[in-house]
């Protein structure tokens, strides 16, 4: 069963939670889960779950708190909202340095890589050219992946982008990743929109979200 333990940033020496999973089954490395604004909610323990069914060693961070220790919120504007703020008020190197920690812990015992969602979908992108040790990474719709498309990249990176997505234009961010990295695959389904990881929402589509999982997990057995 996940459980909850403590690690430090030592950038800063801060002490943040975060959601522990051992891999079902032979370890095959592990797995950094990076939440959206609405923090360790049931679609992040979800996730969790699947990649410890899989055989990974799973964290998923807590990683806003500095400004409020283990919020959670529901998928509605005032959850937006202030998620919204404690992702504004952490800011990135703050994020970078807890990435960083997580990545420190699971390393020992095999390879590390990180998937993200929204928020953490930019954030799995600039750990992905911050941090030191991981083996791949796994974008999901993050808003602000375009505008860093520049960043020099330490792995391989994939990213999932929705069609239908109303906040982020998916044929420009691909663009831009593929201008700067023409070797990242940039995906875009068709049939979903913002959040499609989480099952059951009104932007996801199953297919689309087993698809992106299903070609996740072959980039990181390719890293093994």
């Amino acid at each position: 069963m996940p459980e909850m333990i403590t690690l430090t940033a030592a950038h800063d020496g801060f002490a943040f939670d975060a959601l522990h999973a051992q891999p079902e089954g032979e370890r095959k490395g592990g797995v950094i889960v990076i939440q959206e604004i609405f923090g360790l909610d049931e679609y992040v323990q979800a996730d969790v779950a699947r990649w410890a069914a899989k055989g990974f060693e799973v964290l998923a961070p807590s990683m806003f708190d500095r400004g409020q220790k283990g919020f959670v919120a529901q998928h509605d504007e005032a959850g937006f909202a202030r998620g919204r703020e404690l992702a504004l008020g952490n800011g990135p190197d703050n994020a970078m340095g807890d990435i960083q920690a997580c990545i420190d812990f699971l390393k020992p015992r095999g390879p590390v890589f990180i998937v993200g969602y929204c928020y953490g979908g930019t954030m799995a992108w600039l750990a992905a050219s911050r941090c030191e040790g991981l083996s791949g990474a796994s974008s999901y719709y993050g808003s602000q992946v375009g505008g860093m498309a520049k960043f020099a990249l330490t792995c391989p990176v994939i990213v999932h982008l929705g069609r239908k997505d109303a906040y982020i234009p998916a044929d420009e961010v691909k663009a831009a990743v593929e201008a700067a990295h023409p070797d990242v695959p940039v995906y875009i389904y068709e049939n979903s929109g913002h959040g499609f990881n989480n099952d059951g929402r009104p932007d996801s589509d199953l297919a689309d979200a087993e698809l992106a999982r299903q070609r996740t997990v072959e980039l990181f057995t390719s890293r093994l």
